[in-house]
């Protein structure tokens, strides 16, 4: 079954894109569109991308324009997670000039950051997309954006990890020493967590691994592991319990790795570098004064 096309909260976009306005506006507003452009004089504007990628964030550019003048219409070509090529129109703005020139910066910071994301997830996913595996991001964000950044990534194609430390148990390397082995962790977290919190564990060899199987976690995340022990992985949970334990690689994801590591056959891979990597899309906004 096609998952459905991701979503944000209205709420939630309000209150970045006001932030984000305020920061830009400063104490004394728009100076230079003050100065420059007389009141009430109207103008229509178009986004537009200047290279090829997939577009995400429009709700949050559009909602840029609508604070500064609630009358201003945005009106978008596109939806989020459709792809863009060089000169194609993303929407057309019509309204306020004033509005229009003192929202656009945020309304592209916004669309450029995000649309980067998207664009670049849907490289790693194209190129795994012969696999059942997907490409999954970390909690390597930019402080403030992540659920945006996670948003963007799913209009790429790409899966969501945990979105912060409460909503799933991942016990990583340090949580193992403090605590006094693999199992043992797991165990723990077992008798802590609700029923329907997922359990996560990090290991770093096929020994780890195996007594990782023992404690029936729901995921195990296989971390630098090489391709070899992947598929060794792999083989000893189809053995073990049929696979049942999903299998996650993660560690010197790049470009150019993610294809091999795909066909070990691994549920997920995670790699930061679709979030902290990614390039921006390049998108402008053309004016003209009625």
């Amino acid at each position: 079954m096609k998952a459905l096309p991701p979503s944000l909260p209205r709420l939630m976009v309000e209150d970045a894109v006001r932030a984000a306005l305020l920061e830009d506006l400063g104490r004394a507003g728009d100076i230079t569109t003050n100065a420059t452009i007389a009141p009430g004089a109207t103008a229509t504007a178009e986004l537009a991308s200047r290279e090829d990628g997939v577009i995400a964030g429009l709700e949050l550019a559009a909602t840029a324009f609508r604070l500064m003048d609630p009358s201003i219409r945005f009106d978008a070509k596109l939806s989020d997670g459709d792809a863009v090529g060089p000169g194609q129109a993303v929407a057309a703005i019509s309204g306020d000039a004033r509005a229009i020139l003192s929202a656009e910066r945020v309304a592209l910071n916004f669309l450029m950051h995000l649309s980067g994301i998207a664009s670049y997830t849907a490289r790693f996913a194209a190129e795994i997309a012969h696999t059942p595996a997907k490409v999954t991001c970390t909690r390597k964000t930019i402080p403030g954006l992540r659920s945006f950044e996670k948003y963007a990534v799913r209009c790429g194609g790409g899966s969501n990890h945990r979105f912060g430390l409460d909503d799933a148990i991942l016990i990583k390397d340090n949580h193992i020493a403090v605590s006094g082995g693999v199992a043992k962790a797991i165990e723990a977290a077992r008798a802590y967590a609700g029923h329907l919190v997922s359990i996560e564990c990090e290991v770093d060899t096929l020994e780890q691994f195996r007594e990782a199987l023992t404690a029936s976690p729901d995921a195990v995340l296989l971390d630098n592991m090489t391709n070899d022990q992947l598929c060794e992985a792999v083989a000893i949970n189809r053995a073990d319990n049929g696979g049942r334990v999903k299998l996650e690689a993660s560690g010197n994801v790049r470009f150019e790795t993610i294809r091999a590591i795909a066909e070990t056959g691994v549920d997920y891979i995670s790699t930061s570098k679709i979030t902290m990597a990614a390039p921006t899309l390049d998108v402008g906004l053309d004016i003209r004064l009625d």
